[in-house]
């Protein structure tokens, strides 16, 4: 239930904008992973050879190395009006609700995409439990102002009663008929979409949402981006409400992964030289999952991280535990909960990157964020840095932090699976003219 004041999650209905299957060579092949998750340059080359329609170079659009920031923006603009002129992207006819399924091997997700009004999070019912980048908010400001749409969901999640109630029960009734679309994507999740026009189910879902508040499972820049830019325009507009994908976790829950550090610019010979004064540190023989579990037995004591670097012929980690306790008093923040101050994430902040690495995290030429483990030690002992392996944090610990308006440091955690992008998008003016 939302405790937090009158109101509750306000779903609404919109006018989705999809890919018309037969103009694209597969729904597949113009899908991509959300825009911070697309390992750059591999994974966009990648994808924007998948199909000269694929949803990243709308997302990540890419203008010339030297092009600026609003080039690419109106690229993005430009490529997405011409789509819609084309037939390769339709409006669909009726505002809908639109459920939303993804299978991979015994994980199950069922969701509601639509268009959220937005809150502040001192309003209580849109909780964001991690810091946001402002050099990111901005990049992601200039491509939805530009492009006057919403690209992608976010994923909040929301805890029903684990039953077939309220939203539930319509999504449960809904994935009984035909879908929209179906297809499966190349990491073996299959997706499916399913469109709620009847007015009467979509006003039993917005009456169960109205009694919840959600958390900001994935998305937190692109959250900070809406209220952004909800506050230039004057409302009621379309830029009051943003899109999103709303996942009872009660019922299908998500699994909560670590996102690692990259840090581009340190080598590991280094990093180690100057950790073994203060953390204890001990080399782990690969393969690579034989090393994160010996991570997670570690994290399950106290704070730790796995590093990786080197040359690329090499298949062997560092484990960092059991920190210095002075080291820790003189440089966590003390005036935050003791479940925030004891997080991997916080000591990796405050401590390693900000007092014994000497790293600032807001400088993407310092430090870079990956969700993939294999491609974050890939990239180190490729480019000479360092690889910082982290254990994820559970999801209760997240919850409770943010009903305590507590955030995170940034990029402490990534909820799965995501949605995929291009699926269904949302523009804010009328584009098809």
């Amino acid at each position: 239930m939302n405790t937090a004041g009158d109101g509750g999650l306000d779903l609404i209905p919109f006018r989705g904008v999809r890919y018309v299957p037969e103009r694209v060579g597969s729904l597949a092949a113009v899908t991509s992973p959300p825009y911070d998750v697309v390992v750059r340059p591999d994974g966009l080359l990648h994808l924007e050879s998948a199909d000269p329609h694929n949803i990243v170079r709308l997302i990540l659009p890419q203008a010339g190395p030297a092009a600026a920031p609003q080039s690419r923006n109106d690229q993005a603009a430009a490529t997405l009006r011409r789509w819609l002129a084309e037939g390769i992207l339709a409006l669909d006819a009726e505002p809908a609700l639109y459920v939303y399924e993804q299978r991979g091997g015994d994980l199950l997700q069922r969701g509601l995409i639509g268009a959220l009004r937005l809150s502040e999070p001192s309003e209580g019912v849109v909780l964001p439990h991690e810091d946001v980048m402002p050099h990111v908010v901005e990049e992601r400001a200039g491509l939805m102002r530009t492009a006057a749409a919403n690209l992608e969901p976010l994923l909040l999640t929301y805890r029903g009663n684990g039953r077939a109630t309220g939203a539930t029960a319509v999504i449960e009734r809904t994935v009984q008929s035909a879908p929209l679309l179906a297809t499966t994507t190349e990491d073996g999740f299959a997706h499916r979409l399913w469109a709620i026009t009847d007015p009467a189910e979509q006003q039993r879902i917005q009456a169960d949402l109205a009694a919840h508040q959600a958390l900001i499972a994935d998305g937190h820049h692109r959250w900070a981006t809406y209220l952004r830019l909800r506050s230039e325009h004057s409302g009621p507009t379309p830029w009051d409400y943003g899109l999103v994908l709303l996942v009872d976790t009660a019922r299908y829950p998500l699994r909560v992964r670590a996102i690692h550090r990259l840090l581009n610019r340190l080598p590991l010979d280094e990093a180690l030289a100057a950790a073994r004064a203060h953390f204890r540190v001990r080399e782990i023989p690969g393969p690579l999952a034989h090393a994160m579990d010996e991570l997670a037995e570690a994290a399950s004591a106290g704070n730790a991280f796995l590093l990786a670097g080197g040359s690329e012929d090499t298949d062997t980690y560092h484990l960092l535990d059991l920190p210095d306790p002075a080291l820790l008093d003189r440089t966590v923040p003390a005036n935050r909960p003791q479940a925030w101050r004891t997080l991997d994430a916080t000591v990796l902040h405050s401590t390693l990157l900000n007092h014994v690495w000497h790293i600032r995290e807001d400088s993407p030429a310092e430090i870079s964020y990956i969700h993939d483990t294999a491609a974050t030690v890939a990239k180190a002992r490729r480019d000479g840095g360092t690889a910082v392996l982290m254990h994820p944090v559970r999801e209760e610990v997240v919850r409770e932090l943010a009903r305590q308006g507590v955030t995170m440091p940034r990029k402490s955690t990534s909820f799965g699976p995501k949605p995929a992008t291009g699926l269904v998008l949302r523009t804010l003016t009328d584009l098809t003219d």
